[in-house]
């Protein structure tokens, strides 16, 4: 197998060398390739990676944290002015508008945050505004929302795309996808099942873009690599893997862009099973991974290695854990202390890449007395299984690392997936733990920064220390493009926020 999978790549590397050059886009165009088209791009019901990377270009967000600081920054706001513990004023930017040209208010506001709370709605963001209790509409730029209690993530959770009521209103209560309106820096002008095209808003607030953008779904990484190279598209992110983005480093037409990665790749362990209760299995199996060397010889080295959800450089990240560096010795040792020799099925994506790690992995674990059998599933099962509790391990990746509120939805008790519950209820490892609960419930509610932090920097030891997931690694964006492609800058949440401001120079 493995024999093959090193042939099928040097006939890749291969027809790289000797590509013709395909037709070349245009010089006020940039073609970005996907390897998924996005579900939705309502901004009240996102549900996958495009859904946001998309959907945000057309929409834009009261607030936005696609900067290499991660931090809430304002865009269609002018500014969020926190009044009391519990209310928020939202002033709107003069001259905001919608890319038919009518002028965005508070009322809009006010209308996609009461939208969203509507159960009949079914928004996957109903969480959010379930902690607003009133909404008054000020004055056509500011609208103030009045929330049930503190909740100090509260303005990163106004990263949020607006929708014009006088267009949604017409049609329902909804607009069909391929006629979205918004307030970013694109409109919509066509969408198809592999192709969305994005034209220039011209009455985007902070400037209209030079470019206009055109999104093709190509699902074979190969073939992107191969479109791109012929001169038939732009740019890909994070969508072609390491070996091939080797092969194509020294081709004078591409430069390849690396920036550092907020998305964490992890092991989750499903403690409510039997074979994963004792804390001293979950010990064993993080010792057992050797991770630099995955990192070296499946990654090529781009990724950072992770001591939990938070990368180093995030403003809450505490490197003050334990840690299980790769100790094959101990973890036989513990599980001989545990008395048992745990068989796990380990369950990961059909993703090539996914399932040639897991595989490395299940013989780490199969050396050290584990007895794991690796089975790949398409993405959708596999998350299915997972919301189920239908898994012992599996391994998964978790985008958009933005707030350490994150963490809540992840390990507090009461967001364990039951049946009827919300979407949002990512604590998939079945994890309960009294101390970590309030300690998650104080970080959600304290507004001082440094005594935040503080809070934070315990849950983190904790689940250090507990191991419902084990963390592997950080990795790298990485972006091919074009060598005329001026302007783009790669951000750390991989969102696709800086294509407004690219351009072609030629």
């Amino acid at each position: 197998m493995r024999r093959l999978v090193c042939l099928g790549a040097a006939l890749v590397v291969a027809a790289v060398a000797g590509c013709h050059r395909g037709p070349r886009t245009g010089a006020g165009e940039v073609v970005v390739l996907i390897e998924d088209p996005p579900q939705s791009l309502d901004p009240r019901f996102v549900g996958r990676a495009y859904d946001v990377k998309i959907g945000r270009l057309i929409t834009g967000s009261l607030v936005s944290v696609d900067n290499p600081t991660l931090e809430p920054r304002p865009e269609l706001a002018e500014r969020i002015d926190r009044v009391d513990p519990v209310t928020y004023d939202v002033t709107l930017r003069e001259g905001v508008r919608f890319s038919d040209g009518t002028p965005m208010t508070a009322e809009d506001v006010a209308y996609t945050l009461t939208s969203i709370a509507d159960p009949a709605l079914g928004s996957t963001l109903r969480s959010m505004t379930d902690r607003i209790a009133r909404t008054e509409v000020r004055s056509p730029r500011t609208v103030r929302l009045v929330l049930k209690e503190p909740h100090a993530p509260f303005i990163t959770d106004l990263d949020l795309g607006v929708v014009p009521r006088h267009v949604v209103a017409a049609r329902g209560g909804r607009f069909p996808d391929d006629q979205v309106v918004g307030a970013g820096p694109f409109r919509l002008a066509h969408r198809d099942a592999t192709r969305i095209v994005l034209a220039p808003n011209p009455y985007y607030v902070l400037g209209a873009p030079k470019v206009r953008l055109v999104f093709k779904v190509i699902r074979d990484p190969n073939s992107r690599l191969l479109v791109l190279v012929g001169g038939s598209a732009d740019l890909t992110q994070n969508t072609v893997p390491p070996l091939l983005i080797d092969a194509v480093e020294q081709r004078p037409e591409l430069r390849v862009e690396r920036g550092r990665g907020a998305v964490f790749t992890y092991l989750v362990c499903n403690t409510a099973d039997p074979a994963l209760a004792d804390v001293r299995v979950r010990r064993a199996l993080a010792l057992a991974i050797d991770r630099e060397r995955l990192v070296r010889s499946k990654l090529h080295g781009r990724a950072a290695l992770a001591t939990g959800l938070l990368p180093t450089w995030h403003w809450a990240y505490s490197g003050d854990v334990p840690r299980w560096p790769y100790d094959p010795a101990r973890a036989r040792a513990l599980l001989a202390e545990a008395g048992v020799r745990p068989k796990l099925v380990y369950k990961t994506s059909s993703d090539k890449l996914r399932v040639a790690i897991a595989q490395v992995i299940a013989h780490e674990l199969n050396a050290v007395g584990f007895d794991v059998e690796v089975r790949a599933y398409e993405f959708a099962t596999l998350l299915d299984d997972l919301k189920k509790g239908n898994f012992q391990i599996a391994t998964l990746q978790l985008p958009d690392v933005v707030e350490p509120q994150l963490l809540h939805r992840l390990f507090h008790s009461s967001q364990v997936p039951r049946p009827g519950a919300a979407d949002g209820h990512l604590n998939r490892s079945r994890f309960a733990d009294p101390a970590l609960d309030a300690d998650l419930e104080a970080g959600s509610r304290e507004l001082d920064p440094a005594r935040r932090r503080a809070v934070y920097a315990r849950a983190q030891a904790r689940l250090a220390e507990l191991l419902p997931v084990v963390p592997l690694w950080h990795e790298d964006n990485v972006v091919i493009m074009r060598r005329d492609l001026r302007g783009y800058e790669v951000q750390p949440n991989a969102r696709l926020g800086a294509l407004a401001r690219a351009w072609k120079a030629r």
